[in-house]
């Protein structure tokens, strides 16, 4: 039997085992973890999201690093790994995470969603933000996160309350396509490391 053709950054992401958007799973909020004593579920869950994240490379490269939240992969639990750009940087995993404070100073930059990787949209996030996540050995941590790496993170937090970035997006503003998207050149910008 002959393979579908992939020609949509969509249909690629939904062979690599991509939850689209439409799914209830998307707009459900993900029940937390009682750790330590689901902590072999939650690795598990975790190696999942990781194997996940290794075929959705074979299909894109990310620049600007990734995330994946266990909604994308049909598991409604309260965990996601964040991979910041860089071949040596070490995933961030994050479970029961929650937003426990922001800066004031926000920008807006282009997103993507492998939920529906067709189109990009220009989303307001703080530059600054602390989240409050539970350890596999059942710790409560805080952990604090910046500039592009706040972004990813917060995008993450939002697929387990079940929101997209289309909502965080200002009124009367539309996502637009990948190839409108490419044609802005424009890559997250910082003006430092802070």
């Amino acid at each position: 039997m002959a393979r579908p053709e992939l020609r949509l950054a969509s249909d690629r992401m939904r062979a690599a085992g991509i939850v689209q958007r439409g799914d209830p799973i998307l707009a459900a909020v993900a029940r937390p973890f009682a750790l330590p004593d689901e902590a072999g579920e939650a690795r598990r869950l975790a190696d999942e999201l990781l194997a996940a994240m290794q075929r959705v490379r074979e299909h894109h490269v990310f620049g600007k690093g990734m995330g994946l939240a266990a909604p994308q992969i049909g598991v409604g639990r309260a965990a996601a790994i964040v991979q910041p750009p860089g071949d040596d940087a070490t995933p961030i995993t994050l479970f029961n995470p929650r937003l426990i404070s922001e800066s004031g100073e926000s920008d807006e930059q282009y997103e993507g969603c492998l939920s529906f990787f067709d189109v990009r949209g220009l989303v307001p996030r703080p530059l600054r933000m602390e989240v409050e996540h539970t350890t596999i050995e059942g710790r409560r941590v805080i952990t604090a996160f910046s500039d592009g790496l706040a972004r990813l993170v917060a995008h993450e937090i939002d697929h387990l309350y079940g929101s997209l970035y289309l909502d965080r997006m200002r009124e009367r503003v539309e996502p637009i396509s990948v190839e409108e998207y490419k044609g802005t050149g424009r890559a997250w910008g910082y003006p430092q490391e802070r």
